[in-house]
C-alpha cells in the first residue's frame, strides 16, 4: 500500500530520510517541469528544482499540513524560480524547446498536408513562444501553472502566496499581452 503525502511527511519529520526520497520520486518530474517552464533553461531548472527539494527537506519539520504537501513544495519551487530568473542578466533560451518538453506531443498525429499550412503553424508557434518568453516571471509562472500543469486558481494562489483574484488578474494580464503580441497572426 502506497503511503499518502502526509504519512511520508510525518516520517520525514521523525528523521526518516527514505520517506523524503518517496516524496522526491513522486514530485520531482512535476516540479522540474514547472521550473523549466519558468526558467527555459534545462541546467538552471535542474539546479533550482534540486534547491527546492533541499529547502523542503531542510524545512520539513515546519510543515504543519495546512495545505497539501505539493502546494507547499510548488510554492518553494516557483518562488525560487522567479527569484533566480530575476537575478539572471542573460536572455533566456528559446521557449520552444521548453514547450516541446512540457506539451505532450501527439505521436503519430497527422500534420497538414499543405506545406503552406505547416509553415504558418510553425511561424505562429514560434511567435507564441517568443511572446511567452517576454512575459514577466510572475505572469509566465501563472501561464505555465494554469495552461500546462492545469492547476486551479486556488492551487496557483496557494503556490504563489497570493489570492485567487490576484491569480486571475495575472492570468488575464498575461493573456492580454499574448493577444496583443499575436493579434496580427490570429
Amino acid at each position: 500500500m502506497e503511503l499518502s503525502d502526509w504519512e511520508l511527511v510525518q516520517r520525514c519529520q521523525e528523521g526518516d530520510a527514505a520517506a523524503f526520497q518517496g516524496l522526491v520520486a513522486r514530485y520531482y518530474r512535476k516540479v522540474f517541469m514547472v521550473v523549466l517552464g519558468i526558467l527555459n533553461h534545462r541546467e538552471d531548472a535542474m539546479e533550482v528544482a534540486q534547491e527546492a527539494f533541499f529547502r523542503a527537506y531542510r524545512n520539513i519539520k515546519g510543515f504543519k499540513g495546512g495545505s497539501a504537501f505539493y502546494t507547499w513544495l510548488y510554492r518553494i519551487a516557483v518562488n525560487l524560480s522567479i527569484d533566480f530568473q530575476r537575478r539572471q542578466k542573460r536572455t533566456p533560451t528559446e521557449f520552444r524547446e521548453t514547450m516541446d518538453e512540457l506539451i505532450d506531443k501527439r505521436e503519430g498525429a497527422e500534420f497538414a498536408k499543405d506545406p503552406y499550412v505547416d509553415f504558418q503553424g510553425k511561424e505562429l508557434e514560434q511567435r507564441l513562444f517568443a511572446a511567452i518568453n517576454e512575459l514577466t516571471p510572475d505572469h509566465k509562472a501563472v501561464i505555465v501553472m494554469r495552461a500546462i500543469e492545469g492547476l486551479s486558481y486556488k492551487d496557483i494562489g496557494r503556490i504563489l502566496g497570493c489570492s485567487e483574484g490576484t491569480v486571475m488578474s495575472r492570468l488575464h494580464y498575461a493573456r492580454k499581452k499574448l493577444q496583443e503580441k499575436l493579434g496580427p497572426y490570429l
